[in-house]
Order: structure tokens, then sequence, then C-alpha cells
């Protein structure tokens, strides 16, 4: 143990030992008659965080707790809130001075018969505000995911503290945690933003998003893919005391999908335009938000820049000396208004190849963070070191991952976070959610590493993760049966190419371990619409500025086109059986689960199952439809394509049923998976078994345009400033 970590447990037990001697007589109960007492001049996101307590009272107790600034107003049992400098004098709370750390202890105000004082304090602001939230979740019972699994508390006319309350609650183990909801589209079609609020998603959802980071003891996010520094829900999260983030994409804040026509993007010949679109991007952040820098070069949208220099293609030397170039430019930009700037670069894809191979080295002062392939695998080739940190996917937006549901299994999580604990490579983590809801399990997982590390004794650690999670989320009857549903699910896909976690083979980011949802509708759109249009398959801009030409995708030959046919045909039929027992143990399952858990279960659960296994069914009836009409089976292609829309019209049904409640228009935003999109198709393939004039279906390839036309379009035809 980290001599550090020793004194720390040393003084945990010290403070532990001298704590006040409560007795049962004199153990505190927690009820509605509590006062909450917190400094007026507290800093904005602290009250937020109290205020968020005294709902959760509301939901425990049936009403709010009272709130008073002084500690003498308060009733014979007070819950003071403070920061460890600002303990009222002569109340004697336990503290701590490590970084967003925070403690727990009982005390008495006014001598021994004076009130009862519980005290959450925190070493700084944000240890304060987690104060809070854990008081929340260890007392109160409030679930920190309760936002997306719907739990709520249960009601209690008291909570009893145990005598031995005090605790200090060390430092978190990566010093930044947090989310990157990307490629929002589920979250924008749910709840979009109201006229002139300038984000796309609803400001109340995205401070939804805020508070559950917090209850999870994170401190950071990226607030969505595409925006501007001055967006909305920028400035909101840092009145939630987040620091703010930008991804690899869009270094120091330039929103690159916004670049204006026909200006030069190319630091080779036109660094000037660059720096100044870098230097306006900084300078557009308010004052007093806390920020840490992205830095990097990539392309317009998330490609590599090489695809936009023709003088660094096939010239990594040169592509990496452009980089680096760009990074010192971008930190002396920074420095320049905020001299104590923090930085961090994500090597993303070609820059992860780079560093490998000596082409890129990272300037001093920046914090190295690699990156994942999307399918949770690291790809530092072994080289991960103290000091720097990890970009990590739950959810993945790549045409062959998910957007709708669960992918990466808790082992891998455990695996590859747990490489970078033990390398001291703990210094950022930074999540892609996507859309949170469909991924909530992995999210609470990957926070819980965040900040607690890995679970100790444990044997099994990802058995003992979902069965934490079962009895938490379904009831403690049900959690054996349902951590069997979690093992079998994550094992039922097709497989791919696989890699070792942490190897140096190129173009690995490439090659998945195994397909998502994402795959399933990808390929049969494809494989429908390179017979139907003659292989002249045009190819939408999605992600990519507004001006950008649509492109005609070169045809595959014959045989490879056969070939990618019989594979996806192989592949579905003996994941096809892994599906089916997937849902027959997840149906098995269903009635074990607590009453009040049902409808979670059919979303969290059954709905994801649902999408994977029918996704499955319907590629393998359209691969062999499509085998079969080439072989002029004309009944069998029809018979198969039948099949198909059933399979499809299963998911909707299921999808509806996790609509409930506040879950209304959940997928209306399903806008990159594209589960209606690819129904019309198959509908369109299925007319035209039947008449062979029926109408066609344009030759466009749905990649996700109609998704960033959504998620982008309350920017209008703002452009970067690069003037």
């Amino acid at each position: 143990m980290p001599t550090s970590r020793i004194a720390l447990a040393a003084g945990i037990l010290s403070l532990c030992l001298a704590a006040p001697a409560w007795t049962q007589s004199q153990q505190i109960a927690i009820d509605a008659s509590a006062t909450l007492v917190e400094a007026a001049q507290a800093p904005l996101p602290e009250q937020r965080a109290t205020q968020d307590l005294r709902n959760d009272f509301a939901k425990v107790f049936g009403r709010e707790p009272r709130l008073v600034n002084r500690l003498e107003d308060a009733g014979p049992l007070a819950i003071l809130i403070a920061e460890r400098g600002s303990v009222p004098a002569g109340v004697t709370c336990a503290t701590t001075s490590e970084t967003e750390a925070f403690a727990f202890s009982l005390t008495k105000a006014g001598g021994a018969n004076g009130r009862s004082v519980v005290c959450l304090t925190g070493a700084d602001l944000r240890g304060t505000i987690y104060a809070v939230y854990q008081f929340s979740q260890t007392v109160l019972g409030v679930d920190p995911m309760y936002l997306w699994t719907d739990k709520a508390p249960t009601r209690r006319a008291s909570i009893p503290l145990p005598a031995d309350f005090a605790r200090v609650f060390p430092s978190p183990v990566f010093r930044y945690r947090g989310f990157f909801p990307n490629d929002e589209d589920l979250l924008t079609g749910w709840i979009p933003a109201k006229p002139g609020e300038q984000t796309g998603i609803s400001l109340k959802v995205w401070d939804n998003i805020f508070e559950t980071i917090l209850r999870l003891k994170g401190n950071m996010i990226v607030p969505g893919t595409w925006i501007f520094p001055d967006d909305a829900q920028v400035q909101a999260a840092s009145e939630r005391g987040l620091i703010i983030n930008q991804h690899h994409a869009i270094p120091l804040g330039v929103n690159v999908a916004r670049w204006p026509k026909d200006v030069p993007y190319n630091f080779s010949t036109h660094p000037e335009i660059l720096e100044r679109a870098w230097t306006n991007a900084v300078a557009a952040y308010k004052p007093g938000q806390e920020i840490l820098w992205s830095v990097g070069l990539r392309g317009l949208s998330d490609v590599t820049y090489a695809a936009l220099d023709p003088s660094v293609r096939d010239n990594d030397p040169l592509l990496g000396k452009r980089v680096g170039d760009a990074i010192a430019a971008q930190m002396r930009i920074v420095r320049a208004r905020y001299p104590n700037a923090q930085f961090v670069t994500d090597l993303w894809q070609e820059g992860a190849r780079l560093v490998q191979e000596g082409h890129l080295t990272i300037p001093p002062g920046v914090t190295v963070v690699w990156a994942d392939t999307g399918y949770g695998d690291m790809q530092d080739g072994g080289k991960v070191a103290a000091g720097q940190g990890a970009y990590f996917h739950v959810a993945m937006m790549n045409g062959r991952a998910n957007q709708l549901s669960e992918m990466v299994p808790v082992s891998v999580i455990q695996q590859e976070l747990g490489r970078y604990i033990r390398a001291g490579a703990t210094a950022y983590l930074l999540m892609n959610t996507s859309d949170i809801r469909p991924v909530a399990m992995t999210t609470r997982a990957v926070m819980d590493i965040a900040w607690g590390g890995l679970p100790k004794g444990q044997g099994d650690a990802e058995g003992a993760w979902y069965r934490q999670w079962c009895t938490e989320e379904f009831g403690a009857n049900s959690a054996q049966a349902i951590e069997k549903v979690y093992r079998e699910y994550f094992t039922a896909p097709a497989p791919r190419e696989g890699i070792t976690p942490g190897s140096a083979q190129r173009n690995y980011s490439r090659v998945p371990r195994w397909v998502g949802d994402q795959f399933y509708h990808t390929e049969a759109r494809r494989l429908i619409l390179d017979v139907l249009s003659g292989h002249q398959v045009i190819a939408m801009p999605s992600q990519s500025p507004k001006w950008t030409l649509p492109r005609v995708e070169a045809a595959p030959d014959d045989a490879a086109r056969r070939a990618q046919r019989e594979r996806d045909i192989a592949d579905c039929a003996a994941a096809q059986p892994r599906w089916d027992a997937v849902w027959r143990d997840a149906l098995a399952a269903q009635n074990l689960v607590a009453p009040g858990r049902r409808e979670y279960y059919q979303a969290g659960v059954l709905t994801m199952i649902a999408i994977n296994r029918e996704s499955n069914r319907m590629l393998l009836n359209i691969a062999q439809a499509l085998r079969d009409e080439a072989a002029g089976q004309n009944a069998k292609a029809q018979a198969g394509a039948a099949t198909a829309l059933q399979a499809l019209d299963t998911i909707q049904k299921s999808m509806a049923a996790a609509e409930y409640g506040k879950w209304k228009n959940w997928y209306r935003g399903d806008w990159l998976t594209g589960v209606s999109r690819t129904r019309e198709l198959v509908q369109a393939y299925a007319n035209h078994l039947k008449d062979p004039l029926a109408a066609l279906p344009a030759p466009l390839t749905w990649n996700g345009w109609e998704a960033y036309f959504h998620i982008m379009r309350y920017e209008g035809d703002r452009s970067v400033d690069v003037r």
C-alpha cells in the first residue's frame, strides 16, 4: 500500500476511535423533523446539491426538511452541510484535507444536553457535494442512478444511524472522472430543448445528467458532441460544480462539424486560420468556468487530420509533427488567457498509433489519455504509464457497436481499468455514455471504479458486481437468476475478429470482438440496398459540415458480396440459439423481480435482449432471403422477408413497452441505429419480392444524417469563428 494510503488509513482509524461514544440509547434517528443547516453564502453548486437532498427527504419521509443558515436556528436534530473551513465555531466535526474527500460524523452542539448534529463535511466544494449525495445514498437509500432506473427509495418514518457513523471517505482513485454524452440521438428526441434554450437537449435533462455525475462522485463533463463553447448546457454544467472538458474531435472547443464553407482547414498551409479559431473558442468560454483543456488535431468531424491535408497523407512522421505543433500552439493560446491551465490529449484511433511508433511526442504538461477501441479494449499497446489516463466507451456509435443496449461486459471494464490503476494511470477517466439510459449498469460500474477502485477480496469480481446491481435494482430474490442472464447476454452476440487487450496491433480500433445492436441494422440495410440499387449507393453526410457532398460508395465485387452475406448467415445462425436461451432465462427471471421493479426490468433487460435477439433474427432472415432470391427460390425469400418484418415488429413492440411514464417518446430519437428505417427498407424488399415492378427505395445509406440534423438543428447556420 502506498505510504499516503497507509497514513490515510491510520487517520481514519484514529478519527473513528476518537468519535463520541454513542450508545444505543443515544442512537440518532433521522426523520422529517431534521433541520438542514447550510451557510447562506454557500456556493451555488453546494446549494443545488442540498436542494436535491431536500427532495430526497420528501421521497423518503413525505416532506422536505426545514433549511436554515445558522446552527442555532436548527431543531433538536441538525444535519450540517459545510466545507472543512466553514464548520461553525464550537462544533467538532470529522474533517479531511484531501482533494474531493469528505467525512461523516456525529457530535453535540451546546454541551451534553444540546442538539445532535450530523456533520456532512467536505475538504472542498466537490467533497462537500459528494458528502451530501453519499448521505442520501447510504442513509436514505436513494439510488444514484434513480433518474435512469426509476428506482424510488423506500418510504420510512425514521432511519436510525449507526453508533459508528463517523467515517472519512478518501480522495478518488482517478483524479478527473466524468461523462461524455456522445451521439445523443435518443436524449435529443426524448425531450428536446425549448425554443431559445440554445442547446439540443432540454436544459432540465442536462441538469439530470449533471446530477447523476455528481451522485456517482464524478467531477467532469464533455457536454455534447458538436457544440460551441457558449452553448447553454456548458454554463449549466459549471453552475453544478462540474469541470468542463472537450472531446478529442473538438480541441479547445472548436466545433469543427460547423467549419465554414470555403475556408481552408489545413495546419500545414494555413496555420493562422486554425489558430484564430482556437483563440476565439478559448475566448468564448465564460469567466469563472473550471476547464480541463483538450488538445490535439483531427479533421473536420471525427476523422484523421490526414484526410484533409495531402502533405501528411501516408507520411506518419510528418503527421505526428503536425499534431505535435498544433498541441504546442493550442497550449500557448490557452496559457495566454489561463496561465495555470491543465491539458489532456485523447489518443483516439491514429493518435495511439503515432505515439506507439514514435512519430508523436506529447509535450510536458499534457496528460496522455489512451482510448479504447469502442469495445472496452484499451489501445495503449502495453505502453500505459503512471500519470496517464483513459477514454473508455460503454456505448459506441460506429455502425457496428451499441447505441440501444449494453455491450461491454463488466469483466472487460474491470480488467482494463484495473490494468490502468495498477500502472498508476489514474489522472483521467472519461466515459462515453451516449444516451446513458441504455447503458445504466456499465455506467455505474465504471464510475464506482473511478471513485473507489476495483472491488477487493472477491474471487469473482464480475459476478459480484452483477449480483450487487441486480439486488439493488430488481431485488435480492432475483439477483442470482439475472446475474446468469447478464453473463449469457454478453456472450450471445456473434463474435468478430478479436484483439488481445493492450496489444500493439495496427488498425485494431476497426476490429471489434463482437457485434452490437447497430451492426444488424447497418448490415441488413446495406445488403438490401446493394441488391435493389445495383450497387450505386449514396452515403449522405452525417457528422460532417452541411456543405459536404454525398458520395457514391465503391461497389464490392460479386464474390466479396456473397462472402459477406454467407458470413452473416453463419454468424447469425450460430448466435440465434444463444439469444433464444438468454430470452428464455430472462422471462423466467421476471417472476422473481420485485413487483415495483418490473417496468424497469422490461426496459433495462427484456427490451435490451429483444433488440439484439430480434435484430439477429432479422439479419439472418434477410441474408438468407437474398441468397434464396439469387437462387431463384422466390417463395422461400418471401417467407424470410416476412419473418424479418415480424422480428422488427417485435422490437418496436418491446421499445413501446419501455416508454412508460416519463419515458414517453424515448425511442423517437432512434436516428442512429434506425430500427424504423430498417423496417421501411425490409418492407420495400418484401414488396419487391412479390412484385418486381414495385417502387424501389432511394439508393441512400442511412448512416446518421437525420440524427445530426436534429441534434445540431438549434445551431442553425452558425459556423466556427475564424476571423
